[in-house]
């Protein structure tokens, strides 16, 4: 019986590797975290400012 401890070389190796049950924990776990670091991140960000677009204010003609 041969275990093969050799880091994974293609995609496919690599993917059989993270969803193995030990790897797949870290993997999750890994996922959620950088979902929660990037909606952290794009909440922090501020808007751009946009340009006033309502028409100015109508005052009434003086005669």
């Amino acid at each position: 019986m041969s275990e093969d401890n050799s880091p994974p070389r293609t995609f496919k190796g690599l993917l059989r590797w993270a969803t193995t049950p030990p790897q797949a924990w870290g993997v999750y776990l890994l996922a959620i975290m950088l979902v929660w670091l990037l909606s952290f991140y794009a909440g922090t960000l501020k808007p751009k400012k946009t340009p006033d677009v309502s028409p100015p204010p109508v005052t009434a003609p003086r005669s």
